[in-house]
């Protein structure tokens, strides 16, 4: 198939935008990148798909992601993070059942598809969620997913034993780290390649050092790759400051850093975390929509970049954003740092792209597959229909996509070369039953957590 007269933003080491571009898809991967009229030229009699008033650009790779937690949407606004996690978001994912959990995934992957994000980090599934039910729900849409499998044995978050978990979430080694091995051995390489399985650990304070230390070695025998929530919040660099460590000397010690580790947050950093990173080639993601809504903080984006770590893009769950909208996040990405630095040249529209497609997949260790468009890398691929008032007039094709465009903008998602959405609608799974499905049971898990007025209206409903 030929998709021509569009934008293309490939992304490339050149990083080239081709005007009146075409891209040839032949199985599941991108055999030719160049103008409309050279390919249709050479390629006569393949089928034509017009794209006129399109811009296409890389898939999204959504590095931060609780695929569980869309379920929770809008149930803990305006809370800081302790308080959300302890007396919300754990309460709640305490009640699930694996049905509850699949539901979930099959509504994050649809939100997520339908907006863009073609590839997606899970942090750490849980095992009460259903581990098979998230895999089941990457096979059927299409998706691509890297999925983090929870490693535990501590129920608490941070130092404080008052911030303790919900019973029903609480894993020991055996659940959380050898089901996380047994499940990388049932799921990892399936759906044609699209289902990776990862460590997702939990936060120091967490996991107990010797645990972490297991963790890793396995990582490095098995290549089964680690990402962790790390510096998020000032209650974990208190956690750190009381073993003694700066959040990264703490990683360092028990064997997290490296090319196979992704840290999540990152935002209460020294100099020497950031020297550390780069030094080890460690990535970070970067959640500017749930820093912000939790007042977490800001993480120093452009020091990272500067010193050469690695930074990507991450959403983090529906409670602390509300939408796994990745072009959305790309925004904020590209505003927050202006004024955080006074400087409006931070981080610029170019970056922030970077950041969401080719970044990411060098973080996942997918990037001689996809993050660009270039011949040889697979069809994921995303077209956004900028024939409307909102998107015009427009000059600068990646301005346009980060500070512009939103997920309902999407027109066209191709994952493997297969069309996963057209015209704005899933073509994978029924989009209908999906969220019907999942608003029912958000009802029945927040009456079992017993938090249904908590979570209401608190201006009276008549």
């Amino acid at each position: 198939m030929l998709y021509t007269q569009a934008t293309i933003i490939t992304v490339n080491d050149n990083r080239d935008i081709i005007d009146d571009g075409a891209l040839l898809i032949q199985n599941d991967k991108i055999t030719a990148v160049g103008k409309t009229k050279a390919l249709t030229t050479q390629y006569p009699n393949e089928p034509v798909t017009e794209l006129e008033g399109r811009i296409i650009i890389p898939g999204l790779i959504n590095t931060h992601m609780h695929t569980a937690q869309t379920l929770l949407r809008g149930t803990a606004d305006d809370l800081e993070l302790v308080s959300w996690l302890c007396e919300r978001i754990w309460p709640l994912q305490g009640n699930f059942t694996t049905e509850d959990g699949y539901a979930a995934a099959r509504l994050s992957v649809t939100e997520m598809l339908k907006s863009g994000t073609t590839t997606f980090l899970e942090s750490m599934f849980a095992d009460r969620y259903g581990f098979d039910g998230l895999c089941r729900a990457v096979e059927e849409s299409g998706i691509r997913g890297c999925l983090g499998k929870i490693v535990m044995d501590v129920g608490t978050y941070a130092s404080d034993p008052k911030w303790a978990m919900h019973p029903g979430l609480v894993e020991d080694r055996e659940t959380s780290l050898v089901g996380a091995v047994s499940m990388h051995e049932k799921w990892d390489g399936k759906a044609d390649g699209r289902i990776k399985v990862w460590f997702g650990a939990r936060t120091p304070g967490g996991v107990s050092e010797g645990l972490y230390k297991e963790m890793t070695a396995i990582s490095r025998e098995k290549n089964i790759p680690v990402t962790m929530h790390c510096a998020e919040a000032p209650a974990d660099r208190t956690f750190f400051a009381s073993h003694n460590h700066t959040p990264i000397s703490y990683c360092e010690s028990v064997n997290l850093l490296g090319l196979s580790t992704v840290l999540v947050h990152m935002v209460h950093l020294d100099d020497s975390d950031i020297a550390k990173l780069a030094e080890t080639g460690t990535h970070v993601v970067h959640c500017p929509s749930s820093n912000t809504k939790l007042a977490s903080g800001i993480c120093k984006v452009p020091e990272l970049l500067a010193a050469g770590v690695n930074v990507t893009l991450g959403t983090d769950g529906a409670p602390c954003n509300n939408t796994c909208d990745m072009l959305q996040e790309q925004r904020l990405a590209g505003i927050l740092h202006k004024v955080s630095t006074m400087d409006p040249t931070s981080v610029p529209a170019q970056t922030v792209m970077e950041l969401a497609t080719i970044n990411g997949a060098k973080a996942l260790g997918l990037a001689d597959s996809i993050g660009s468009l270039e011949v040889g890398k697979k069809a994921d691929f995303v077209v956004l229909d900028m024939r409307a008032p909102h998107l015009q007039p427009w000059h600068n094709p990646v301005s346009a996509v980060v500070y512009t465009a939103t997920g309902r903008d999407v027109e066209l998602v191709l994952v493997d070369g297969k069309e996963v959405v057209r015209d704005g609608k899933l073509m994978t799974m029924d989009e209908e039953a999906v969220w019907k499905e999942a608003a029912r049971r958000s009802k029945e898990v927040v009456a079992r957590a017993g938090l249904t007025k908590q979570v209401g209206a608190r201006w009276p409903v008549r």
